[in-house]
């Protein structure tokens, strides 16, 4: 799942940081030039910790820009989420086209895509959902419905393949949206553990867990 996706984000990144030492691109660039380096201080930081002022001077643009986007960094936090999800989404696309490849392997492809991307220990770019679903659940309601959309969303999408899978039996027969959601709430709580424990054997267990829920009985 992630190392696609989170590669993909990481090279904008990079080319907004080369932006920021030249001149600010105009228009509506700044703005996405203010999500992309806010991105990467909150993924690295959190929300909490990185203040208006640094983003502005890691930005390199005046406060007036901001705001001209932006009414508050909860504002801010919204159209971060709502951005990190637009390509997140895009890549999942791209992750799932069948390609010949049975329902089972294609689901498969994004599990051990989170693995890859989350055994590094949750660093920078890798888990932004996953630290901030844990920062702003009680800080803000806005910000909280976005994460919940976003995540109800890729559950839907992950259960979408399971159904394919169910049809091409290559996964058991079950309950897809059930399946969808209960593996990727252990996904998240795996990775939260991986973090706390500084191991992936967290994110070992899970994938052993999920492996044996898809092919029950077959």
């Amino acid at each position: 799942m992630h190392n696609t996706i989170m590669n993909t984000v990481q090279n904008k990144i990079n080319t907004s940081n080369t932006k920021a030492t030249e001149k600010l691109p105009k228009q509506r660039d700044v703005k996405q030039h203010i999500l992309d380096v806010g991105y990467q201080l909150i993924a690295s930081k959190g929300f909490t910790s990185v203040g208006l002022a640094e983003i502005l001077k890691t930005a390199a643009v005046p406060k007036g820009s901001f705001y001209h986007y932006f009414k508050s960094k909860e504002q801010f936090g919204e159209a971060l989420i709502a951005d990190y999800f637009s390509h997140y989404f895009q890549q999942l696309d791209s992750l799932f086209i069948a390609n010949g490849d049975n329902g089972y392997q294609r689901i498969m492809r994004y599990w051990y895509g989170w693995l890859n991307s989350q055994s590094d220990i949750c660093n920078m770019q890798k888990c932004l959902v996953v630290k901030l679903s844990a920062e702003v659940a009680d800080l803000s309601d806005p910000m909280r419905h976005a994460l919940l959309s976003g995540a109800e969303k890729i559950i839907a999408k992950l259960a979408t393949i399971i159904v394919a899978g169910i049809e091409d039996k290559s996964i058991a027969a079950q309950s897809a949206n059930n399946t969808a959601q209960t593996l990727y709430y252990l996904w998240l709580g795996a990775s939260l553990m991986a973090k706390l424990q500084q191991s992936d054997k967290p994110l070992q267990q899970a994938l052993k867990t999920t492996e044996k829920q898809l092919t029950r009985d077959l």
